[in-house]
């Protein structure tokens, strides 16, 4: 009989890490806009420091307050994923700190995205390892359980499944599915084409403002004198 609830599947399927590199240094907004501007994770998930996230959902769902199913995350995980934790969106108790960090990063773990609260955030900020959580409060978790590992969750109001393209930055974190991102690669990189254009026109004085008339005159707007 399945123990659903707790569970922990050991399968992912992974997309080419190839597939995956290719969106290295590739800003979110520009992903995020070839795919209808969905698949950005809630702006109350933020980075904790500078590091910029990209690799393979690796996800764990968990009850509040409890990281027992973080834990065995973080042993069954590979080089390159990241950790995503779904604990609804819960601040009260903090899910990871200082340890769980440095021993992922012995790991070749490429960051934790926690819908969630973390804890030690000022060594996090100096660490070489992207963190993207929810808060951050020094109250920290029980071992417990119940929870399940490797199925879809949610991350701040958007689905992630086991094996997804994440990419983070400043901005944010955008969730791409492996078998779209192809697709969205080369138009992204159209739109950081056209992106440098329009900068290289702004600095030569170039630029043409025309279009912001013409588009107020379709949609009705009146100009008064």
């Amino acid at each position: 009989m399945p123990n659903v609830g707790f569970r922990i599947y050991t399968r992912v399927n992974r997309p080419p890490k190839e597939l995956v590199q290719a969106f290295q240094g590739m800003p979110v907004a520009n992903i995020a806009d070839n795919m209808g501007r969905f698949a950005c994770v809630d702006a109350g998930i933020k980075p904790l420091n500078n590091s910029r996230l990209l690799g393979t959902a690796f996800t764990v769902k968990s009850r509040t307050a409890d990281n027992l199913l973080f834990h065995k995350a973080l042993d069954l995980a590979q080089p390159g994923d990241v950790i995503v934790v779904d604990v609804q969106g819960d601040t009260v108790n903090a899910v990871a700190g200082e340890i769980m960090i440095r021993y992922a990063m012995t790991r070749g773990i490429a960051g934790f995205l926690v819908d969630g609260a973390v804890r030690d955030a000022g060594v996090i900020r100096q660490l070489d390892f992207p963190v993207y959580a929810k808060g951050v409060t020094p109250k920290g978790p029980y071992k417990e359980g119940p929870g399940e590992i490797n199925v879809p969750v949610s991350c701040g109001g958007v689905v992630i499944r086991p094996g997804d393209i994440l990419v983070g930055d400043e901005d944010g974190v955008v969730v791409i599915d492996p078998s779209e991102a192809a697709d969205i690669l080369e138009k992204t990189k159209d739109t950081m084409a056209k992106e440098a254009k329009k900068l290289k026109e702004i600095d030569e004085g170039t630029s043409d403002r025309s279009w912001i008339d013409i588009a107020l005159r379709e949609k009705g707007c009146e100009f008064i004198d």
